[in-house]
């Protein structure tokens, strides 16, 4: 009787310890509400975390700007409120030979617009009408407005002219009510120099501008021409430098002063040094308070800072021709050297406009970094809430679910 009872009673008692022994294995280490919460994966990252490391080497490794000249935070932050849709007006002052050409292309032709400028097959003018079928046109330039103000019309003849040919356009408002936005490219000075030189040799010459000052245009006397005949076509290089009244000699600096504070064309004004730091100053100060400038030589950070200024997106790239009719010419540094002192004012400007230019650069990719430093923190702190959200879930389901198994097995 002993014997069969316990031939019986073996097995269960054998299946029991097996399943015991299972069980350790199969369930928590620490079953219960006794178990210590598994903090979310992203908690051990919120201090001193992969992430922020990483952040920390990218800061570091932005390269920095060696400043030759000190600058507000408000001179390098440039936005500006342009409002399509009402009376702002960008206005573009196209120095010769700065690219101004290809820059004016890209303003008609390039941008994201609600309504872009219409621009007919054959013709170099585009119609750049305001959104909401508003006549009224947004952008003053070559290529828009055509040349309502002279050709290549200056900061001098710009600034008086534009409110009063915007209404001779028949264009709607009180000219109080407008913004005037002025933007304009620069190039170094010997390139540029050289390239007009090319572009002269060719047979351009410019002659129907105005140069306008003070109300009128400069006389014979005041502005001679270096050549006779209908123009300058095949001049050597030589002959170019060695006309004193040669306009192509810093011409940047001419071009973005006002002239009205040395007289315009008048010479005799005043002494030539007091005439030079007074218009270098001017420049300078009309340079710093546009909305925009860019430079040829640094073409994507042109297309970068007049989006973050602007708000306005460009729909292909903007390409860096480093191969120009004036990267081909040969010279030597003697002839360097000359138009370089030729353009001495041009120089010490480009000079300024270049530390600005990439200082301005350089300002915008920082406050950018930043701004996506601060998104990517908060939305890492949106998940690790998320996660600490779900997380007692998840714990209370797995509770249940250990329960709901200790409780069959004790059953059976």
């Amino acid at each position: 009787m002993d014997e069969r009872f316990n031939r019986w009673l073996l097995p269960p008692l054998l299946a029991l310890l097996f399943l015991l022994i299972v069980y350790q294995y199969v369930s928590p280490a620490c079953p219960g509400a006794a178990c210590p919460r598994r903090p979310p994966a992203s908690a051990a990252r919120r201090e001193g975390g992969p992430e922020e490391r990483e952040e920390e080497e990218e800061a570091a490794a932005m390269p920095r700007l060696a400043a030759k000249f000190p600058f507000a935070r408000g001179e390098l932050c440039r936005r500006v409120r342009f409002d399509m849709r009402g009376r702002d007006v960008i206005v573009f002052l196209h120095i010769q030979k700065t690219g101004g050409t290809t820059f004016g292309r890209h303003l008609v032709r390039n941008i994201h617009l609600e309504q872009p400028c219409y621009c007919r097959a054959g013709q170099k003018k585009c119609a750049c009408h305001r959104p909401g079928g508003d006549k009224d046109t947004w952008l003053f330039s070559r290529f828009s407005t055509g040349w309502s103000c002279g050709l290549h019309a200056d900061w001098t003849e710009l600034t008086s002219c534009v409110p009063a040919a915007m209404e001779r356009r028949g264009c709607a408002g009180n000219r109080t009510l407008r913004n005037f936005y002025y933007i304009t490219m620069l190039r170094d000075p010997v390139s540029r120099y050289l390239s007009e030189w090319k572009h002269v040799q060719r047979g351009a010459t410019w002659k129907t501008s105005l140069h306008m000052c003070d109300g009128r245009s400069p006389t014979p006397d005041e502005l001679p021409t270096c050549y006779e005949g209908d123009d300058w076509s095949g001049v050597s290089l030589q002959e170019f430098m060695d006309c004193s009244y040669n306009l192509a000699s810093n011409r940047q600096v001419r071009m973005l002063a006002d002239l009205s504070l040395v007289g315009c064309y008048n010479l005799t004004f005043m002494n030539e040094s007091e005439r030079n730091m007074i218009l270098l100053q001017s420049a300078k100060n009309n340079l710093k308070n546009m909305a925009f400038f860019g430079l040829t030589e640094f073409q994507r950070k042109t297309q970068y800072l007049f989006e973050r200024t602007f708000n306005l997106k460009f729909i292909s790239p903007f390409t860096q021709f480093n191969v120009t009719r004036a990267s081909n010419v040969d010279i030597g540094e003697d002839v360097r050297q000359r138009i370089e002192e030729l353009n001495f004012l041009d120089m010490q400007l480009y000079e300024y406009a270049k530390d600005l230019f990439l200082q301005r650069f350089q300002y915008s990719k920082q406050e950018e970094h930043q701004k996506n430093r601060l998104k990517r923190r908060e939305e890492r702190r949106l998940l690790r809430e998320q996660r600490a959200h779900q997380w007692p879930r998840e714990e209370a389901a797995e509770v249940a679910v250990t329960e709901d198994y200790n409780s069959q097995v004790a059953r059976w």
